[in-house]
């Protein structure tokens, strides 16, 4: 299995078709493979050699595919940035990674100087943006016009793709090392679900950087299908994107699907073309889903659990399990079965696998597990054991092979020695009228060690009171889960990913104590 792989079949099998559209450039295969053939030329013309990493710092656009494809086939290891970062966790990236070279856009060519004086390591940086060329930039348009294109370098199977930072909500952030074999057999699973038939229009619309849209991008490749690329998401832009190129496949995290269905104009647009709509990342209410099926309801809902750490695959839930019986018997809140190419089990603090029903750590096995993190043996040590990957995740599996991701095991509340899931909490409060979405965080308390806490974002118009919460709660779930305390915010801080930051969150409340759970 290579990466590129996906390119030279669609050459071999439909040069003429389009391969990307992006402000206004319609790219097609033949023409796709030339310029990366061309860029990677170029590449090794500027000294880029085998292994070394090649960052990427950039909105959404074409030209990520280019760099996606371009560096492996110069025998190269990609580097993709969070855009989202502060300028000190870029460089420390970049430091982490030895990164030799970078793409910078339009958006952060300014970063430039400041890359350069922190990465001496750092050779060469290359301007991928819509206007001018920066001075001390390497112009992408003329590297390619420039130079002669080259024999793909066939990096492939166990051979490292790329380092892929994780968000960084707990500390620094840890580099990822994912082979070309986890990539494609998380890809090549996806689509053996279904999504990404023959023929398909996929829409980059969540960060080209983060593993949630590597896949789109894997699957898209693989298949030869066509991919459409918005800078960054905006639900006006992606309506418009859908209706205008017939969009059939659609990946969003649950606080972009919450502004796509809310948006006063959906009504406007012919969402017909949609035909897989996936979603991850972070949990999805059962209300929100509600109103999403409501506005795309030709469209086939698809949840993918899974990790950076595992390619971004562990288990899906199929959108038979969306309605129906699937719906009835309670497995919408689940996250799925264990996708064909893995294992999936749910083990206790010795490793040993739990009973049907009890909460313990999710553990997977397969070809789509990280070959560790970069630069910390410790930490790979500590999350592959016995060839199982760790995910942090707590959950519990029914008779049917279903996992239940409960919480994150660091996100668990413990209030008067019972175990509160905020998962489960914030699925309640989610189902009150006025809700638009919400976080649940444990906050100190002297008296029962934790509290349960909600952090809300009301509907336009909408009011809430402490009290009508926990009312509203109490018919869901138990007193002792219920929230004790809310607090009404405009927006909730949200990661490069769109999962929620706990951390920051909690941040005011457990600020000068040795712990930020008990």
């Amino acid at each position: 299995m290579q990466f590129t792989q996906g390119l030279h079949r669609a050459v071999q099998q439909h040069p003429e078709a389009v391969a990307t559209i992006c402000n206004g450039r319609n790219t097609r295969f033949r023409q796709l493979q030339d310029r990366v053939a061309r860029l990677a030329g170029a590449l090794r013309k500027l000294g880029v050699r085998n292994g070394d990493h090649v960052a990427m710092l950039a909105l959404n656009s074409d030209y990520y595919l280019h760099y996606y494809l371009a560096v492996p086939w110069a025998g190269a290891v990609v580097n993709p940035v969070n855009f989202r970062w502060s300028l000190e966790e870029i460089i420390y990236s970049l430091q982490d990674s030895q990164s030799v070279a970078i793409f910078l856009d339009d958006s952060h060519a300014r970063h430039a100087d400041a890359l350069f004086e922190a990465c001496p390591f750092l050779r060469f940086a290359v301007f991928c943006g819509e206007g001018a060329c920066p001075d001390g930039l390497l112009d992408l348009e003329s590297l390619v016009a420039g130079a002669e294109p080259i024999e793909d370098a066939g990096l492939g199977s166990d051979e490292t793709y790329g380092v892929f930072y994780t968000g960084g909500t707990t500390g620094k952030p840890k580099g990822v090392l994912l082979s070309h074999r986890a990539l494609c057999s998380s890809a090549l699973a996806l689509m053996a679900e279904g999504p990404f038939p023959e023929g398909c229009i996929g829409l980059h619309v969540a960060p080209m950087f983060h593993l949630a849209d590597m896949m789109m991008t894997t699957c898209l490749l693989l298949r030869g299908g066509t991919h459409v690329m918005l800078p960054a998401f905006r639900p006006d832009l992606v309506l418009q994107a859908v209706a205008r190129h017939r969009i059939s496949e659609l990946l969003l995290v649950p606080a972009m699907l919450q502004a796509l269905v809310d948006h006063p104009e959906i009504g406007q647009y012919d969402l017909s073309p949609v035909q897989h709509l996936l979603y991850g990342a972070s949990p999805a209410s059962e209300a929100l889903l509600d109103r999403a099926m409501k506005a795309l309801p030709d469209a086939a809902f698809r949840q993918v659990y899974g990790m950076t750490e595992l390619a971004a695959t562990a288990t899906t839930l199929p959108p038979s399990q969306h309605r129906g019986e699937g719906r009835a018997n309670g497995r919408l809140r689940s996250a799925g079965r264990g996708f064909c190419h893995l294992q999936v089990r749910v083990a206790d603090e010795e490793g040993r696998e739990c009973a049907r029903g009890e909460v313990g750590e999710i553990l997977v096995r397969g070809p789509n597990v990280m070959q560790g993190y970069l630069n910390q043996p410790e930490a790979t040590a500590a999350a592959l054991r016995d060839g199982w990957m760790h995910t942090g995740d707590m959950g519990y599996m029914d008779d049917g092979g279903y996992v239940f991701v409960v919480d994150r095991l660091k996100d668990m509340i413990i209030s008067g020695g019972e175990n509160v899931y905020s998962a489960e909490v914030e699925n309640a409060i989610a189902r009150h009228p006025s809700v638009a979405c919400c976080a649940v965080i444990g906050i100190p308390s002297e008296e029962w060690g934790e509290l349960v806490h909600a952090a809300v974002v009301l509907r336009p118009g909408a009011t809430l009171s402490q009290e009508a919460l926990y009312g509203h709660c109490k018919e869901l779930i138990a007193g002792y889960k219920c929230p004790r305390s809310l607090e009404l915010r405009e927006a909730l801080p949200l990661s490069g990913a769109g999962k929620v930051l706990k951390t920051e969150l909690r941040q005011p409340y457990w600020e000068g104590r040795a712990r930020a759970v008990n």
